[in-house]
This record gives structure tokens, C-alpha cells and sequence, in this order.
């Protein structure tokens, strides 16, 4: 297991950043931007479909409910149901595959920061086995580590970055997160929007908190990957249709109890018109004897 982490994540991640650092002149903190941009490239085709799927999956959940709640009874009719809408519950499992690729992302990066800006000769040690052979380590150090008033390998003396790691993931939440429908009372009528609201302040917090800890280079990789995550949510609100367009959600909320109402307005329709129709004329009984008599 050691030998599929160091190869794989930890070692080119330490080779990566030191190539960096000497393309840009020697500037780490360059090197962490261009890193992060790198990161998000490779894996935006997979961000972007969680953020369609999750977008897609909160602005259905009326008619998922509504499907739910009438045949709750009936696992395979609400199968077929969810087809139609064109709902797939494994689409949820798969949302969640960018964010499991992230965790170990962040923890190589960590590792990764604190082996290249060492100033022990214990790190340094470690980083002269770990690096490549195409990587001239001699003419790289001392690798500076300075960034303003920040160390990058340490965290920030005055939070500034955390605040900003706080904020900026806040709002690429926020981006994520459609717009919920309230019924007249003004109380979210949908769960899952909810959760996902609440999840809009932990998240933010949960990660604020670690930058507490966290060096410096990495609470710069989260403000950068925040800001690339808040362009994809503007790009995707502007271009997927949001659910208050979507005249569908209404439709299916209750279908059975529209179909009902419709019977039942065609039949007070049908009683009204039988009851509106003249009633036959009876002839005269002294008419009818008189015919009878000519005949």
C-alpha cells in the first residue's frame, strides 16, 4: 500500500512542484497556482458531471417525492416511474466519486508541501530519496518558502487565509445549491435542498477550521480550487435551465389526484347536461284516440 501511494501520489506530486518551482523562477507559491490549476483540469470533466448531477438531482426532488409518496408501495411501478422522469438513484453514488479523488489529493499535497519546504535534515534527507532523477535538487536549494508575510510551510499567523478559505468555499456551495421551493408558509417543502443547505455552512466551517492547521500552501490550493469551483457554478447556473422553468415538477407532484379531479369534473359536466336536456313531449291522449278512431 506504501509503495501505490509514493509512487503514485506523493512522489510525482513532490517531483511536480520542484519542476515548477524552477520553470517560474524559483517561486513556490507560483508553483502551488499553477499546481492547483493543473489538478482541476484533470479532474473537471468529473467536477462538472457531479455539479450537473447535483444541481439536476435537487431541482427533481418534487416530482422524486411525489413518485415516492404514491407508490411507496410499489417498488417496481416507482422504477419505472423514475425512468420516465428520467431519475437514477445510482446517479447520487457517483456524484460523490470527484469528492472521494479529492481526499487523496489534498492529503499527497499536505505531505507533499511539508517534504519540499522542510527545514529539518530529517525532511531533507527524505526529499533527496523521493526526488527524480531529472530533477538537479542542488541547483533548487535552499527552496524558498516565502510567500509576503506567509511561511508555506507553516499556517497563517494572522487567518487571513483561513477566513478567505471559509468564504471562497462557501460560495462555490452556494453556487451549487438551486434555489428551493417554499410552500406558502414560507417552509422548504423539499429535504434533500435543505440538507444540501446545511451542508453549505459545514463544509465551509469544517474546512476553515483545518487551515486553522493546515500549512499555508495548501490553504492557497483550496482558495484557488474554490475560485476555479466558483467559475464552474456561475458557467452551470447560467446554462442549465433552473427548476422554476421546468413546468414538470407541478405536473407530477400529484398526478393521481389530478386524474381524480378530472373524473370528477367530467362527470359533474356530464350530470349537468343530462340535466339541462328538455324533457320529452308527451303527446295528448285525445289525439292519440282520435287516430285510432280514423284508422
Amino acid at each position: 500500500m506504501s509503495f501505490v501511494w509514493n509512487d503514485l501520489i506523493l512522489n510525482p506530486m513532490i517531483n511536480g512542484l520542484l519542476l515548477l518551482y524552477n520553470m517560474l523562477g524559483n517561486n513556490f507559491n507560483l508553483a502551488i497556482a499553477v499546481f492547483t490549476v493543473l489538478i482541476r483540469l484533470l479532474t473537471l470533466p468529473l467536477s462538472i458531471r457531479q455539479q450537473r448531477s447535483s444541481m439536476r438531482m435537487q431541482e427533481m426532488q418534487p416530482q422524486i417525492q411525489a413518485i415516492q409518496k404514491k407508490y411507496r408501495d410499489n417498488p417496481q411501478k416507482m422504477q419505472e416511474e423514475f425512468q420516465k422522469i428520467g431519475y437514477n438513484p445510482a446517479e447520487s453514488l457517483a456524484g460523490c466519486l470527484p469528492l472521494l479523488i479529492q481526499f487523496p489529493i489534498l492529503i499527497g499535497l499536505y505531505q507533499a508541501i511539508i517534504t519540499v519546504l522542510g527545514s529539518t535534515p530529517q525532511s531533507l534527507f527524505e526529499l533527496t530519496q523521493r526526488v527524480a532523477p531529472w530533477n538537479d535538487l542542488t541547483a533548487l536549494l535552499p527552496i524558498d518558502n516565502t510567500f509576503i508575510w506567509l511561511n508555506l510551510a507553516q499556517p497563517d499567523p494572522l487567518l487571513v487565509l483561513p477566513i478567505l478559505v471559509f468564504v471562497s468555499m462557501f460560495v462555490s456551495q452556494k453556487l451549487l445549491m438551486p434555489q428551493s421551493q417554499k410552500d406558502k408558509k414560507g417552509k422548504d417543502d423539499n429535504p434533500a435542498a435543505a440538507m444540501t443547505q446545511s451542508m453549505q455552512y459545514t463544509m465551509p466551517i469544517m474546512f476553515g477550521f483545518f487551515s486553522l492547521q493546515f500549512p499555508a500552501g495548501l490553504s492557497i490550493y483550496f482558495i484557488l480550487s474554490n475560485i476555479i469551483g466558483i467559475g464552474q457554478g456561475y458557467y452551470l447556473r447560467r446554462t442549465l435551465p433552473t427548476a422554476s422553468a421546468k413546468p414538470a415538477a407541478k405536473v407530477t407532484e400529484a398526478p393521481a389526484a389530478k386524474a381524480s379531479s378530472a373524473t370528477n369534473g367530467a362527470k359533474k359536466t356530464g350530470a349537468k347536461k343530462t340535466d339541462k336536456r328538455p324533457p320529452a313531449k308527451k303527446r295528448p291522449t285525445s289525439k292519440r284516440k282520435r287516430r285510432s278512431a280514423k284508422r
